[in-house]
């Protein structure tokens, strides 16, 4: 079956272009501070939001870009190419406003994307617990009906965004008994009484996306801060995974871009024995297995992207790309210190950075053991292809 994009080719290089251009002359330029700083970059994100970089599958009627899956990878891979971190916004921001869009009121709708895909609200998506980061289910967070709304009690960690966030999109049990059959999404105000806020985690790599934990002690909730249909909430979270994956897969591969760009260059100029380093071909071949790799990352994500673009059953092809990129990614950023040598272990590299920021994309939208047992799955039911 061939698929075919929504978008005629020149669309999508355009698109390329674009945030490659922004990518070099607004990310790159900060990035080294922000590794070193840990820093939220807030008026970066506004100046993202401002050229709608963010919402890329939202449709244009409620405020996103009106574009597909595809171009989100195409803008996912750019982003990280520049700075894996700035990508990280870019990929909540996406899962958020497509759940706001698919499963919001209208008044949800009105109220909360418009902020959102400016980057004037800062959203968390609050899912993982101590005994609930793999396993969805097994989340104890609850929300308890009154008479006038809802109580939240419970806490989640490892929450992207979390120690700057204003608004948390959070899964909660709303039957105790009915397992992930019950579970609900609740929009949560995070300055409200009773949400406490963890410290700033020190992180290995991507070190400028944020994260922490979040408490939630009797947070009285409003009636209409439930998202989509009651004890759903399960389903409606997994709904936007498969796209979340196509966005981690993208991310890597323009972590590992970077990686190559920067060896290449560093070959080209680095001289031992009286000649460029680039003129030994054990170094070419070492290149050249990046370049090839890289490649077939890349068309991994954009045949998972055109899946879900086309309507086609893309679960095991989302799970094939992201579990390949990462760890390309991860072998890759490593291939690409080592051209290097010893400057590539010191930090203010781009090298050295790229290497961490690489690590968590096996981890992160499900771990890459996850996404085996997701393929293996897979070919039990239907076959080999």
């Amino acid at each position: 079956m061939i698929l075919l994009p929504k978008n005629d080719a020149e669309t999508y290089a355009q698109l390329a272009d674009t945030v490659r251009d922004f990518a070099d002359g607004e990310i790159r330029p900060i990035t080294e501070e922000l590794d070193r700083s840990s820093a939220f970059p807030r008026d970066l994100y506004r100046s993202m939001g401002a050229l709608g970089l963010f919402g890329i599958t939202v449709p244009d009627t409620l405020g996103g870009a009106g574009m597909d899956a595809l171009a989100y990878s195409i803008v996912m891979e750019e982003l990280a190419r520049g700075y894996a971190s700035v990508a990280d916004q870019c990929g909540v921001i996406e899962l958020i406003g497509t759940l706001l869009s698919r499963y919001g009121s209208s008044e949800q709708q009105a109220r909360y994307l418009k902020p959102v895909l400016s980057a004037e609200t800062i959203i968390a998506y609050c899912i993982t617990e101590e005994e609930a980061g793999s396993d969805v289910a097994g989340i104890r967070s609850t929300a308890t009906k009154t008479d006038d709304g809802w109580v939240l009690n419970g806490s989640k960690l490892w929450i992207h965004n979390a120690p700057v966030a204003d608004l948390g999109f959070v899964l909660a049990r709303t039957d105790p008994d009915a397992g992930h059959r019950g579970m609900s999404i609740f929009i949560v105000d995070l300055h409200s009484e009773g949400v406490e806020r963890g410290p700033k985690e020190h992180k290995l790599g991507q070190r400028s996306s944020q994260i922490g934990a979040l408490k939630f002690n009797d947070v009285k909730l409003p009636e209409d801060a439930l998202l989509g249909e009651l004890n759903r909430g399960f389903y409606i979270m997994m709904s936007v995974l498969e796209k979340g994956r196509v966005g981690i897969a993208a991310l890597a591969t323009g972590i590992a871009q970077a990686g190559l760009e920067a060896a290449l260059d560093y070959a080209q100029q680095r001289k031992q024995f009286g000649k460029a380093i680039i003129d030994n071909q054990g170094l070419q071949w070492l290149l050249a297995d990046m370049a090839k790799d890289i490649a077939a990352a890349r068309a991994l994500v954009r045949d998972a992207a055109l899946r879900l673009d086309n309507g086609q059953t893309a679960g095991k092809a989302c799970s094939i790309a992201k579990c390949f990129a990462a760890d390309m990614c991860v072998a890759q950023t490593s291939n690409a210190l080592q051209v290097f040598g010893g400057s590539g272990y010191i930090q203010g590299f781009e090298v050295e950075r790229l290497y961490r920021d690489a690590k968590i994309t096996q981890i992160y939208e499900g771990t890459n053991q996850i996404q085996r047992t997701i393929i293996g799955r897979e070919l039990v039911r239907h076959g080999a292809r």
